[in-house]
């Protein structure tokens, strides 16, 4: 909220570098992170959550085509909006936007739209889970589901607790391998033949994980270094708040913002249900 503030009255000059700073900010901490998930942990909730975030990217996609048609935006913005709500936001809005001929100015409304729902979406989901009485379990699958970028997710699921943390931020970074396939999908789509980057910084998650299972007896230090990564990914998110700019909101248009606000709480009520009724859960006593 501070960042967002700031950049609202004072602008942001270093845009372009706060932003590449954030980035990388983000995974450093997601990685230090990892030292208080064990590996077991990672790979039950990766495996239970994998056809759980297919299926929640299926539906995401028809639906955003779907509201993209009836609202007459551009097909672009919608595709790009639409891989960035059903994905992991900003990055998966990169890679495709890489592939899908998208011009920059469309990819700045598709990062603006995603920069303002997610600061949305870290302050009232927390709120919300407590509203809605959801345990540890279930907060963590659905923000990994319904909130675009994994910054957001880790935020509002590490305000919640050390279980939804763990659920969360795990099944948020198997949905983000999805930008692969993806990716590689609308290439040949598209005929384009731009690639988009493997996200390295997952395997070192996966290697934190399981060094802190591998040596349990330094479980003091995993348990510091973790820590580090809660304070890295407040600067993160302080940084993330600071690129939403006056110049960054003007370039959202009304239906392209109405799209998205459509299209993010109809997988977040689909999504509530589907794990409030056991259709969607984590078989997993943490």
């Amino acid at each position: 909220m501070l960042g967002i503030v700031i950049a609202l009255v004072f602008g942001n000059p270093y845009l372009d570098r706060v932003s590449k700073i954030s980035e990388k900010m983000l995974k450093l901490s997601v990685v230090l992170l990892g030292f208080n998930i064990s590996i077991s942990t990672i790979f039950q909730v990766g495996y239970s959550s994998i056809w759980i975030t297919f299926v929640s990217i299926v539906i995401t996609m028809v639906l955003g085509i779907l509201y993209g048609r009836l609202l007459k935006t551009d097909n672009n913005i919608s595709l790009l909006i639409s891989s960035g709500t059903a994905i992991c936001g900003a990055s998966a809005v990169a890679a495709v936007s890489s592939v899908s001929g998208a011009s920059q100015s469309q990819t700045a409304v598709a990062f603006a739209v995603v920069f303002i729902l997610n600061a949305i979406g870290l302050i009232i989901f927390p709120f919300l889970g407590h509203i809605l009485d959801m345990d540890q379990v279930s907060f963590g699958l659905w923000s990994a589901i319904s909130i675009h970028n994994t910054s957001s997710v880790a935020g509002a699921v590490a305000e919640y607790g050390d279980i939804a943390l763990s659920v969360g931020l795990t099944a948020k970074l198997v949905r983000a391998l999805w930008i692969l396939p993806l990716a590689f999908l609308l290439g040949l789509v598209t005929k384009s033949r731009k690639k988009t980057s493997f996200q390295w910084f997952l395997l070192f998650f996966l290697l934190a994980g399981y060094i802190t299972s591998v040596f349990p007896e330094y479980q003091n230090i995993w348990k510091n270094i973790a820590s580090i990564g809660k304070h890295l990914m407040a600067g993160s998110l302080f940084l993330v708040g600071s690129c939403l700019t006056l110049s960054e909101l003007k370039r959202v248009g009304i239906r392209s913002f109405i799209m998205a606000c459509l299209l993010w709480i109809s997988i977040s009520v689909i999504s509530f249900f589907a794990i409030k009724y056991g259709y969607w859960y984590i078989p997993i006593d943490i």
